[in-house]
Formats: structure tokens, C-alpha cells, sequence
């Protein structure tokens, strides 16, 4: 393997982190050099992403590419140990281009109170965290990259959120960091526990599956290493930060938060949790897939109940990250390949719903659906047509990318793996639930489509010169509508990626 190719990820991940120093660099008065240099530093990491996508083995997706793995801290025994296998492969390209499309999208508006280059400085330094958690492969450069994402986005909401952004940057930072202290001691305790004492991922998952760690040990540090990740997704009953998260932020935070940073949370129980504690995994599934059934009708049920628009689809992520739990719960193939499909399509789809709620809200100052009052149809028809098409993606209508992720989810909990065969009849439930949710969630998709899109124009709009979908619009969003027609007929375009290293992966619990 040559340099380039050992080195590639890494550059890759820091040209945003370099973006950031560079942009800090440029005088105050140069916004639009600033915002070139935005969609310069992501385009590029992007490029080179996508290179490293179009080089990568297809046929070996079960084992690492494009690896590095020297040393870095031997005081502590960590390593930088950095990879790609078909698992984090499809996360790790969805960062680098929703972030360019991100950037693309500021070139029009940056949100009050301006200061571009703070606001693009840290965007840019939220990319590299979150693109670097899914290339670690050692538990101490993984918790980096995992923190690394915390401070950024808390002054994206903080500073540049709407009415009550203070208090919901605290509780955001309040509730991840209160979840990554569990974590940090889990992968604390099994370092300590581990012969030779190691932070490798890799050695860990075989000293795991090996029984290396007993029983008792793996029922502890896999409920404390989940908790941390749990609240990253977020599920029930954790999950109360994203709302208020989601409301105020911006709409470029509100997009990099849903399509990409809850999937961290995902990510780590398939990468982490369950290969590396599988005991652990087989003793918590049944709770995971209860607490994922729950959420998934409970989200549907608050989304019926909202008035502001950007809340009802923050509800929504709740309900989605459901099924993607649900899928992670039933230790199938079918079920982590639903999970994975379900990040992705959720990261297309529901970033894309923002993007809409963003374009709504720039135009009419309100995303209180009674002050709306419907037309947006006939007001902007390019608008509300990409509107209505994305909210029906989200609801999982088949052919569209929405789908797939869902109704594997409900069929792997109708059979879940052989070491939870004795649950069988619970996680039928968890699949009747999961059923419910889908119906209520087309309910509430299409109730919001009537109060919005559908109906006459108000008085108070109808004199309103609003512009309908402009040029930078339609070059960040065409990507995203593309990719969810893409995945929904073609879902092998992401299946064929990831069913061999999760066929691997799952062979621990006879899935």
C-alpha cells in the first residue's frame, strides 16, 4: 500500500480542521472569501473521500482498507489507528458530503448575528469530528474525535440558534457529555481488564469474542460504554436534549446534527458494544428493542401533537433512530444491514427536511404551522413540491429510500438472532409496535402536508413577493433528492456494501 493510500483518510479527515485555521486567519471584512474558502475546504475533503470510495475493495469490505496504524501516545498504550471497512465506509462519505453541501448552502445565508468566520470555522471543526469517529479504530483516538464534536456544536446552537438557543446549547452539552463520562469509564475498564492492556478496537473485539471478558464484567461495561451511546442517538427515554436541540438551532446545525451526529451514537453500539462485549449485547437486547419500540410509536404520537414545524420533524428523528435501535437490537444481519441503511437514508432524508424547514423559515419568519396556514403549493411550487417529496420519503413510501431501512428493521424483529430465541414472542411485539409507528408516522407526515403545502395561500402571504427555490438551493439539495430515489430503487447500492462485514460481524450471535 502506497503513502497516499495510507495517509489519504487522515487528510481526508483534517482538511476541514486545516479549513478552520485558515478561515480564522482571513481579515473580518472578507465574507465572501471566507464562505469560497468554506465550500473549498469541504469540496476537497469530499473529493478525496470520494476517491478513497472509488479505490476501496468492494469484494473485501470485511477487513480494513486504507489502514494506518503507529504509534501516538505509548505512555497510555494508544495508537493512531485509523480505517475504513464496508460499516463505516457509507457514514464516512455521507459526512464529507453533507458538510460540502452544507457549505454550498451558506454561500446564501449565513444566520443573525453574521460572524461567518466563527460560524463556518466551526462547522468546518464539527466535520472532522464527526468524520473521524468512523474511521478510529482505537478506543482513546475514537473518544477524541467523539468529544471533539461537542464544543462546536454547542456554540452553533448557543450563538446562532433562535429564541431559546442558550438553553438548549446547555442542556445539548449537558446531557452528551453526561453520557460520554459512562463511556469513557467503560472503555477505561476494558483496557484495565484486557491481557495485554489495550485500547486497539480490533484486538479487543477478538479478546472479547474469545470470552476474554467474563459475563459479570461484560453486563456492567456494556450497560455503562451504552449509555454514553444511547444518548448520542438519542433513544427513550434520553432523548429530550434533541428536540430542543433541533428547534433552535440553526438550519446547517440542525442538518449536520440529524444527519450525521446521531448516527455516532448508532455507529458505536455496531462498531463497538456488541462485538466487543457480545454477552453483554444478548443480555441488553430485549431492553434495547423495548426502549426502541417505544420510541418509535411515541415520537409518532408527539409529532401528532406539534405546532412549530422544525419540532415536529426533531420528533421524527426520535421515531427513526427507533427502527435503526430496533434493527441493532435483534443481533441479526438483516437487522445491522437495516440499521446502517436506516443511518444513511435517515442522514439523506431528514437533512434534507431541514434544509426545507430552513427555506421556509428564511422566507415567511415562521415555522408555526397555523401561522403558515397552508398554500405553500401554490406560494412556491418548486418549494413545497420538493417539500411534500421529501416528507414522503420520511415516511417510508417503497421506491424511495426511506423504506428499506424500516421494513428490514420489522422483518429482522420478527426473527431475531438464535441467542435470543426464547424472545422470540417479545420482539414480535417490538414488530407490531414498530408496524403502529409506521402508520401514525404516514398519519402525521401527511397531516403536515395538508396544514402546509395543501389549501389556498393566507391573506397576509398572498402580496408577499417570496422567492421560490434559488440557485445555491437547488445545488445543495439535488445531490440529497437524487441519492433518496437512488437508495430506494437500488438499495443494493448500499446493501452490497455493508452485508458482508455485518454477515462477519453478527456470526458471534448465529445471525
Amino acid at each position: 500500500m502506497s503513502t497516499w493510500e495510507r495517509s489519504a483518510i487522515t487528510i481526508a479527515t483534517l482538511l476541514p480542521l486545516v479549513g478552520a485555521g485558515v478561515i480564522a486567519l482571513v481579515p473580518r471584512d472578507r465574507d465572501r472569501l471566507v464562505r469560497g474558502l468554506g465550500i473549498v475546504f469541504t469540496g476537497a475533503a469530499m473529493v478525496v473521500a470520494l476517491a478513497l470510495a472509488a479505490g476501496f475493495d468492494y469484494g473485501a469490505g470485511g477487513g480494513l482498507q486504507f489502514e494506518l496504524n503507529t504509534r501516538w501516545i505509548p505512555a497510555i498504550g494508544a495508537r493512531y489507528h485509523v480505517g475504513i471497512d464496508g460499516i463505516s465506509l457509507p457514514l464516512w462519505v455521507l459526512t464529507f458530503v453533507l458538510s460540502f453541501l452544507c457549505a454550498v448552502y451558506t454561500w446564501r445565508y449565513v444566520p443573525s448575528p453574521g460572524k461567518t468566520k466563527a460560524f463556518l470555522a466551526l462547522t468546518l471543526l464539527l466535520e472532522t469530528g464527526m468524520a473521524g469517529t468512523f474511521i478510529a479504530f482505537d478506543l482513546v483516538l475514537f473518544f477524541i474525535f467523539w468529544e471533539l464534536v461537542l464544543v462546536p456544536m454547542y456554540f452553533l446552537i448557543g450563538i446562532w440558534g433562535s429564541a431559546n438557543r442558550e438553553y438548549a446549547a446547555i442542556k445539548f452539552f449537558l446531557y452528551t457529555l453526561f453520557g460520554s463520562v459512562f463511556m469513557l469509564l467503560g472503555f477505561l475498564a476494558m483496557y484495565f481488564r484486557s491481557t495485554p492492556h489495550t485500547f486497539d478496537i480490533l484486538q479487543l473485539q477478538a479478546y472479547g469474542a474469545g470470552g476474554g471478558f467474563t459475563r459479570t464484567f461484560q453486563l456492567i461495561v456494556f450497560g455503562a460504554v451504552a449509555l454514553g451511546f444511547a444518548v448520542k442517538v438519542p433513544m427513550w427515554p434520553f432523548h429530550t436534549w434533541l428536540p430542543d436541540a433541533h428547534t433552535e438551532a440553526p438550519t446547517i446545525g440542525s442538518v449536520l446534527l440529524a444527519g450525521i451526529m446521531l448516527k455516532m451514537g448508532t455507529y458505536g453500539f455496531v462498531r463497538i458494544a456488541l462485538p466487543i462485549l457480545p454477552e453483554g449485547a444478548k443480555a441488553y437486547a430485549p431492553w434495547i428493542g423495548g426502549l426502541a419500540a417505544i420510541a418509535i410509536v411515541y415520537a409518532a404520537l408527539a409529532c401528532l401533537a406539534q405546532k412549530d414545524l422544525k419540532r415536529l420533524i426533531a420528533f421524527s428523528s426520535v421515531g427513526h433512530m427507533g427502527f435503526v435501535m430496533l434493527g441493532i437490537a435483534t443481533l441479526t444481519d438483516v437487522g445491522i444491514n437495516a440499521a446502517i441503511f436506516g443511518m444513511v437514508a435517515h442522514g439523506i432524508i431528514t437533512g434534507m427536511l431541514f434544509f426545507c424547514v430552513g427555506s421556509v423559515y428564511d422566507r415567511y419568519h415562521t415555522r408555526m404551522i397555523a401561522e403558515l396556514g397552508g398554500g405553500l403549493m401554490q406560494k412556491l411550487p418548486y418549494l413545497g413540491g420538493v417539500f411534500t417529496f421529501v416528507a414522503i420519503a420520511s415516511l417510508g413510501l417503497p421506491g424511495l429510500a426511506g423504506f428499506w431501512g424500516e421494513v428490514m428493521a420489522l422483518l429482522s424483529a420478527y426473527r431475531p438472532a438464535e441467542v435470543l430465541a426464547d424472545q422470540l414472542p417479545l420482539f414480535r411485539a417490538f414488530m407490531v409496535a414498530g408496524g403502529i409507528g409506521t402508520i401514525l408516522t404516514a398519519g402525521y407526515f401527511l397531516w403536515m402536508i395538508q396544514r402546509v403545502n395543501m389549501g389556498t395561500v393566507p391573506e397576509r402571504w398572498r402580496e408577499s413577493p417570496f422567492p421560490d427555490v434559488v440557485a445555491v438551493e437547488w445545488v445543495s439539495w439535488v445531490p440529497l433528492l437524487v441519492s433518496i430515489v437512488a437508495l430506494g430503487v437500488f438499495p443494493r447500492l448500499l446493501i452490497g456494501i455493508t452485508d458482508g462485514p455485518v454477515g462477519a460481524l453478527m456470526g458471534l450471535f448465529g445471525g
